[in-house]
């Protein structure tokens, strides 16, 4: 990585599970700096990299016995300087044994947003039978070409303030779930859980995989990466 880096003068940023340590106290039991600690050191300051501060939460992996930092960011200062508010936070975990880490950069600049079909919306239940139910409900005089082309306008309108209403309510069920979830977690790492709160999470944390689906596939058709498939998603693209 070293030598990579060295080799083009541009902005760089690294990111994920790096198996190791940097510090001893950032792995609960452990006292001693080891060799393999020294090694990750010279990674980061041999190109001059930055490990940045993270918000959330001290550790990024656990079993439920033990606890470590494995993941982070590292970012080279010019990296740093185009992205001012540059930060890392770390998520609530679902299903791993890993904490999701975020690299927020301050925000998206977003242009116009012109209307396009969101995959997305036929994982939401009953979507075609609300498509079905709008374009019954509208009627026009006419050609025929005219008479889809309206439909089909008025169609387009009928989506757009169903996508904003629904999604919008989907962000605040989002936040409501992930503030039950981690009251849940709370409880059950002080051992004061009760056996009806772990069904609770159990159920908090299909409806959080669904909700989070629905944005993958979202993000995944804006990227407009075609020979993404289902699996290993990471691995694909970094080989």
């Amino acid at each position: 990585m070293a030598g990579v880096s060295c080799c083009w003068d541009v902005p760089w940023c690294f990111g994920g599970d790096f198996n190791i340590t940097r510090f001893p106290n950032k792995r609960v039991g452990d006292t001693h700096f080891s060799h393999a600690m020294t090694i990750f050191s010279d990674l980061i300051f041999k190109p001059d990299l930055i490990d940045l501060q993270m918000a959330g939460g001290d550790f990024t992996w656990s079993n439920g016995r033990a606890w470590s930092r494995l993941n982070r960011f590292l970012v080279s200062a010019c990296w740093e300087a185009c992205f001012p508010d540059l930060s890392q936070k770390r998520l609530l975990r679902m299903c791993s044994d890993h904490y999701p880490i975020m690299l927020d950069c301050g925000g998206i600049i977003r242009g116009h947003r012109y209307f396009k079909f969101e995959n997305m919306w036929l994982e939401e239940e009953g979507f075609v039978d609300r498509v079905r139910s709008w374009w019954s409900s509208h009627s026009f005089s006419g050609t025929p070409s005219f008479v889809l082309a309206s439909k089909l306008k008025a169609l387009k309108q009928d989506l757009k303030k169903w996508n904003v209403e629904e999604f919008r309510i989907m962000e605040n069920e989002r936040k409501l779930l992930l503030q039950q979830l981690k009251s849940l977690v709370d409880s059950e790492l002080l051992g004061d859980i009760s056996n009806e709160e772990l069904e609770r999470k159990k159920e908090v944390v299909a409806e959080l995989l669904k909700i989070t689906l629905m944005e993958e596939i979202y993000w995944s058709q804006k990227s407009r990466v075609l020979w993404l498939k289902e699996g290993d998603k990471c691995t694909k693209i970094f080989h």
